[in-house]
């Protein structure tokens, strides 16, 4: 697939070639031209997988100060392209002023909040509609009433630690619910509490993983960006932490996260052999496991959803690099505040 975002050309399309022809990029394979656009168009080009680029685009793009950021198939970041004439310093620094400006660094975690429990509350509300049962509809209703109800008290918060206290106590109720959404498999994948460090049952382990993978590929949306991603706002930074990764991972974690690996355990596309249970009640997906998650984690990234700022529908994989570019935006003062993707 190859779209036209954000003033970005995004290629995907394994083997597909892109050049320069006159003032226009092609993108082609051997079917023919998928995609041309004039080159005075773009800010930005990534390309994904086996993307072939010509020496001249490139070369005009270094003159020109745009930017050819390179990914694996996977959205692993590899590198980036750019002439001696980059902004990244000064992105940087515009991010680094809001990250240490109280007030601005607060606004940001407040929306970036209020996306993620609106999320969640999207997801318990569609639980609570498929319920099996009375009880579990109630404790679905109830979860989402609550985070409701956090998402007002986010609005008259004045501190980071407020803003926190409000979403942890909104993580707890959901959590507490999150049993309720499992609807096979309920003696091997019961949830109880949320654990880390390690995973105590099936579904946290599960639950683990796939919040990795996150992380790992909002860092690359990041990096492939030009933004900073350990230095953030919402999580406290300590070494060799991506704090604004995991900023960044809280508009997914539901809706992306917690919905694959619920499909998966109620498909029954993962089972309890998939796990191995370790000395001290640790408990992580064994390698039959972790290629099952990967290829169903991979597949959901490919899924087309809407985006509420763009008419047309986005691959999932796609999300966390637009929410990147729509932060760098921000940071720089294009636009006048962030903007979290909220389903």
């Amino acid at each position: 697939m190859t779209s036209q975002l954000l003033n970005t050309l995004f290629v995907q399309t394994q083997e597909a070639h892109i050049s320069l022809e006159d003032d226009n990029v092609r993108v082609w394979n051997d079917a023919g031209t998928i995609l041309k656009v004039p080159l005075h168009h773009l800010g930005a080009i990534c390309s994904f997988g086996i993307v072939f680029i010509t020496m001249p685009l490139l070369m005009r793009c270094a003159d020109q100060g745009r930017s050819v950021v390179l990914f694996d198939v996977n959205g692993r970041f590899k590198a980036r392209v750019q002439g001696r004439q980059t902004g990244n310093v000064l992105l940087r620094k515009a991010h680094y002023d809001v990250a240490t400006s109280p007030d601005r660094a607060l606004g940001f975690a407040i929306r970036t909040l209020a996306a993620k429990l609106q999320n969640t509350r999207q997801v318990l509300m569609r639980a609570a509609r498929d319920a099996r049962d009375a009880s579990a509809r109630e404790k679905l209703s109830l979860a989402a009433a609550i985070h409701a109800e956090a998402i007002d008290d986010l609005r008259v918060v004045e501190t980071m630690d407020e803003a926190r206290g409000v979403e942890g106590n909104a993580a707890q109720a959901y959590f507490e619910a999150f049993d309720e959404m499992i609807t096979s498999q309920r003696t091997d994948f019961r949830f109880d509490v949320r654990s880390r460090r390690p995973p105590r049952d099936r579904m946290n382990a599960l639950l683990s993983f796939l919040y990795s993978m996150l992380t790992h590929d909002c860092v690359s949306a990041l990096e492939g960006v030009g933004l900073d991603p350990q230095f953030g706002m919402l999580h406290v930074l300590r070494p060799g932490r991506p704090a604004l990764a995991l900023d960044l991972v809280e508009e997914f974690r539901a809706t992306v996260g917690d919905r694959l690996a619920l499909a998966l355990v109620n498909r029954k596309q993962i089972t309890a052999e998939h796990f191995d249970v370790r000395t001290g009640e640790s408990v992580l997906l064994n390698e039959a496991g972790r290629k099952a998650v990967l290829v169903a984690y991979q597949k959901r990234k490919q899924e087309l959803v809407e985006h509420p700022l763009f008419k047309d529908k986005t691959p999932v994989g796609l999300l966390w690099h637009l929410q990147a570019r729509i932060m760098a935006r921000a940071m720089r003062g294009d636009l006048e505040h962030y903007r979290p993707y909220m389903v």
